[in-house]
């Protein structure tokens, strides 16, 4: 019996040796690369078994072929080309320049822009928008519940199905663990495409949980699409655990709406296996301003919807925060459920403070992951110290995520600044370069400033916490990489 013991232990040293030796050789950012050491090296078994779900790198992985991919945005490319005189601000020409070499993320002029802070108004223009599609909706979201909103909503996509009208829905599958097979298969025995985005199923089980679909968009008939933070759960409207919920989603009409069925239709095809491509699913773009426009000029509204995934070549999204950051002349307002940025957008902010540009930075004053607020406070007396002032936002859980620049650039979706969002996740954000669109983004964070406590403003020795507990932060920081 000791024999076995002794040659059990040795086989799995070999394995820890080997496992380690995996992650030096992946040449990640060291930070990340020492937390993955730490992880298999002093948790025994369950570290290697949290490497093997969590841990083990995809982005080298070409998920879909270029060819699939050129076939998949060939329509938003020619409806880019058909633009005539877009002019994109001279300011962010290398931004835009930056996401269209790296993620083939088209600019597109003419838009309407709309924001919503509750969820109350949100799915009321969501499903009337949904009430009025005569050929296709489109619905990609991280969670679709069983509750009574989500029930809403299956049965409005039911009685749109059955009246002929196209319904695809793709829904994560860790994301929508809770939710019962029997939901989805209600509105698939009505004539709705349902998907679920990398089913996590043994034996393929690991290396699925890691990657998942984070985005929300929703596209009605390919004229009016959604980006943003609001899934499908009555816990969007009705809020959690006695707080309110304060979310951002953007409802799009115009040009802009090519790249969110862009997206869409990738992510389907993922799924499916199915190339949709048909002009049906592009209207004619429209040569002239939206009706409605806040500034009613050509070029009006410009935007661009930008993806990333851990497959990509390149994190776009961080790349933008960091490029919004450095280049910043005046200010830098973000707001983000989860605070635990990675190396680059650290040093960008801590960078853009340090030379004068007023940085802030909203999150919630109470949170719903324990794990997460303990290593983000290391991250917050951090930025802090360099001058970034930090919000903590008590008028219920935000969820929003928003970056908005001095009065000339926004962008909103669904990547929170933190390591998941930016490395391992599929997401979504829609960046605007449009004045008038962002004072409204910079209106909207100030009036959430008026439910919030200004961590600077405290004394000091409200800030103060015990040797243990800045210990326990310090380390939960180190693993920071790997949540």
């Amino acid at each position: 019996m000791h024999g076995v013991y002794v040659t059990l232990v040795v086989i799995y040293e070999i394995i820890k040796v080997v496992a380690i030796v995996h992650v030096l050789m992946d040449n990640r950012h060291p930070v990340k690369t020492m937390a993955w050491a730490m992880v298999i090296y002093f948790v025994p078994v369950a570290g290697l078994v949290l490497y093997l779900f969590f841990g083990l790198n995809t982005r080298r992985e070409k998920l879909i072929s270029q060819r699939s991919l050129d076939q998949l945005t060939r329509r938003s490319m020619l409806g880019f080309v058909d633009q005539t005189d877009m002019q994109v601000p001279e300011r962010y020409k290398q931004m835009v320049e930056l996401f269209v070499n790296e993620n083939s993320s088209l600019p597109f002029k003419n838009n309407k822009v709309e924001l919503f802070t509750n969820g109350y108004s949100f799915f009321l223009s969501l499903i009337a928008d949904i009430g009025r599609a005569r050929h296709h909706i489109h619905v990609d979201v991280y969670i679709f519940e069983n509750d009574a909103l989500g029930r809403l909503v299956r049965d409005v996509l039911i009685d749109k199905a059955r009246q002929g009208v196209e319904v695809r829905v793709i829904y994560d599958d860790v994301g929508s663990w809770s939710t019962d097979s029997e939901f989805f298969e209600q509105m698939r025995d009505a004539g709705v495409e349902v998907s679920p985005f990398l089913p996590v199923r043994f034996p393929q089980f690991a290396g699925k949980v890691n990657y998942r679909n984070h985005r929300k968009i929703f596209v009605i008939d390919g004229e009016v699409g959604y980006v943003g933070g609001y899934n499908i759960a009555t816990r969007y409207v009705k809020g959690r655990d006695g707080m309110s919920w304060r979310d951002t989603m953007v409802r799009l009409t115009g040009n802009g709406v090519y790249g969110i069925q862009c997206t869409f239709l990738i992510d389907w095809y993922f799924v499916d296996r199915t190339m949709i491509s048909s002009r049906d699913y592009y209207p004619p773009l429209s040569s002239a301003p939206v009706k409605g426009c806040i500034s009613q000029v050509v070029n009006s509204c410009i935007s661009q919807v930008v993806n990333s995934s851990p497959s990509s070549p390149y994190p776009s999204i961080m790349h933008g925060y960091v490029r919004a950051l450095i280049e910043a002349q005046r200010y830098v307002y973000i707001q983000t459920p989860y605070f635990m940025p990675t190396e680059s957008v650290l040093v960008a902010m801590k960078t853009a403070a340090i030379g004068g540009v007023d940085v802030r930075l909203m999150v919630p004053r109470k949170g719903d992951a324990h794990v997460v607020a303990w290593a983000s406070r290391t991250y917050l007396r951090e930025i802090m110290e360099a001058g970034v002032k930090v919000y903590m936002y008590s008028g219920g859980f935000l969820h929003s995520k928003i970056l908005v620049a001095d009065d000339s650039m926004a962008t909103c979706g669904s990547t929170n600044v933190d390591f998941r969002s930016f490395e391992n996740n599929f997401e979504s954000n829609v960046f605007f370069y449009d004045a008038d669109t962002a004072v409204r983004f910079r209106k909207m964070f100030e009036v959430d400033i008026t439910s919030s406590v200004l961590l600077n403003s405290l004394p000091p020795e409200r800030l103060q916490v015990s040797f243990f507990a800045r210990l326990w932060e310090s380390i939960t920081r180190l693993l920071a990489p790997v949540m």
